[in-house]
């Protein structure tokens, strides 16, 4: 008797679940469409890291293990293991087009966004550091460091293109296959955009940067790198040979803003804008195709990058417990976001009303890199890859509406 009533309860019990369940979905469809307009997957931007937490592993720790002990009983064998471009010291010839691609990519890159820049107004928060483009800045309270304010407003000062597009610098390496730079070496060796030295590495070859190109390829034999051009050098490969002796001061400038004459006209800022979101897209995908072959190094707590096989020895780290490490970075496989880092900024829909967008309706609003947006504002079509980040189809309610929307 007493088994027939509790199963009588629950089977109520689970008739009024399913019932508040269904109820529950209708209301959650009926408000979703107050606001949404389409179907589109939303992106969600990657999680802030906090000072102490280390940046996600590209490899799973478990197979870097895996990696380390198969090289480790690989070293204890003295036998030859034969080593493919550009472990060898080679070039992979495939990948010689792209890098000269992505070199070219960048400097039109870095013409149409100073061009750009020109005619729309860029502001910066000078406490924080984040970034706006267009007039009017926004009103979203989002300002949370030493010295701010206390409505956590941001203090906006007219921004440049060194906020849109920051430059990630790396040590130059004159043989990517030599030794790591030393800390007594930091001086001594020049550093340039990590961009840049990855196309150097990938083929590309700039005067005031030599770099050493092999003949023969290098061997590995019991876990050492055997070089034989360095034990028999030839004439033409003599060291020194095509390096000019002037002071950084004459050498140092934006590599890339001269090397090719882009033909901008001043006045079409529309098909300016449609050549850099061209340049954009090619730099972000040819850099990614030569990070999978050319080894890119970057510290997990820090954003020092070094391009090349391993990270260099310079004690400049100032990152979380970074005395344990005696000043050196924990480095990890880097990604096209360390090499080239997107900025990213609140995606402003209707510049023409004026209006700044406001920290009521920030859940509503839509984000994008700075330069995709310096772009969008300029009226190019952003496309496909971003519109889970731009919020599109979602309409945005007005303030005195937003308390209606669930």
């Amino acid at each position: 008797m007493l088994g027939r009533r509790v199963r009588n309860v629950m089977n109520l019990l689970e008739l009024v679940m399913q019932n508040f369940c269904e109820v529950c979905n209708s209301d959650l469809r009926y408000s979703c469409a107050l606001y949404s307009t389409g179907s589109t997957n939303y992106t969600e931007l990657p999680r802030k890291l906090k000072k102490s937490e280390r940046k996600p592993w590209v490899t799973s720790v478990n197979e870097l293990k895996r990696k380390a002990r198969l090289l480790k009983k690989d070293k204890q064998l003295a036998r030859e293991r034969i080593l493919r471009p550009p472990e060898n010291g080679l070039l992979v010839k495939e990948l010689i087009p792209v890098a000269h691609e992505v070199y070219a990519a960048r400097a039109k890159l870095i013409s149409c966004v100073s061009r750009v820049v020109q005619s729309i107004t860029l502001y910066s928060c000078s406490v924080c550091g984040e970034v706006h483009v267009g007039g009017p800045p926004h009103k979203i309270r989002t300002c949370n460091m030493i010295g701010s304010l206390a409505n956590k407003e941001h203090s906006w000062r007219i921004g440049g293109m060194e906020n849109v597009f920051p430059l990630v610098e790396s040590f130059h390496l004159y043989d990517r296959l030599g030794r790591a730079v030393s800390h007594n070496e930091q001086l001594l060796v020049d550093r340039i955009p990590a961009i840049v030295e990855l196309c150097i590495q990938g083929g590309v070859d700039i005067p005031e940067y030599p770099t050493r190109r092999r003949t023969f390829p290098a061997y590995s034999i019991a876990g050492k790198i055997i070089d034989f051009e360095r034990r028999f050098p030839k004439e033409e490969d003599a060291p020194g040979k095509d390096i000019t002796t002037g002071g950084f001061w004459e050498r140092r400038k934006n590599l890339g803003e001269n090397e090719e004459s882009t033909d901008l006209n001043s006045n079409d800022l529309k098909g300016i804008a449609i050549q850099g979101m061209e340049a954009w897209k090619k730099m972000q995908s040819g850099a990614t195709k030569l990070m999978q072959k050319y080894a890119v190094h970057t510290c997990g707590y820090c954003p020092e990058v070094q391009v090349g096989p391993r990270g260099h020895r310079v004690r400049n780290c100032q990152a979380y417990k970074h005395q344990m490490r005696d000043g050196q970075h924990a480095w990890q496989e880097a990604t096209v976001d360390d090499l080239v880092p997107p900025v990213y900024v609140w995606h402003v829909r209707d510049k023409q009303s004026g209006e700044p967008l406001v920290n009521n309706l920030k859940r509503y609003y839509g984000m994008l890199p700075a330069v995709v947006e310096l772009f969008a504002q300029s009226g190019v079509h952003v496309g496909d890859d971003y519109a889970g980040l731009m919020r599109e189809d979602v309409a945005v309610p007005d303030v005195d509406e937003e308390k209606w929307v669930v």
